[in-house]
């Protein structure tokens, strides 16, 4: 398997973000001040080192705020000219996991909300609302 192009590659990717970034804090500033009250980073059951950005553990409703990038959007999704082959496959495992992590919790039993970055902060925190008040504690 190729490996990241540089050593400066590796560093900047180890350095991103995956918690709390601008869109994840907008939603929960927005479901905080309706009223809503969630967890943040709750475990995945089953699956190690996976985590739900945010949950309704009484609802059973999972919450995923997907980078653009990192997680294949149809629309703003792209592809490194550099070193291509290792990003396409490290993209695909991204996707991959993604699926695999849906298709268990659902299987447990949880409602899986995905929301891609680029939407507006307010139309996802509509629809997790409409999605935590159609659902019965479990």
């Amino acid at each position: 398997m190729p490996h990241a192009s540089s050593p400066a590659v590796s560093a900047r990717m180890s350095r991103q973000a995956n918690r709390n970034t601008d869109p994840e804090m907008a939603v929960r500033r927005l479901l905080h001040a309706a009223g809503h009250r969630y967890r943040l980073h709750r475990p995945v059951p089953g699956m190690p080192r996976r985590t739900m950005d945010i949950a309704f553990p009484g609802r059973r409703i999972a919450v995923f705020l997907d980078g653009c990038f990192w997680h294949g959007c149809p629309q703003h999704a792209t592809s490194p000219k550099a070193n291509g082959e290792w990003w396409r496959r490290k993209l695909d495992r991204n996707m991959s996991r993604d699926a695999e992590t849906t298709e268990r919790l659902v299987a447990e039993g949880w409602q899986v909300l995905r929301f891609w970055e680029h939407e507006p902060a307010e139309e996802v925190v509509r629809r997790i609302a409409r999605a935590v008040a159609d659902r019965p504690r479990a």
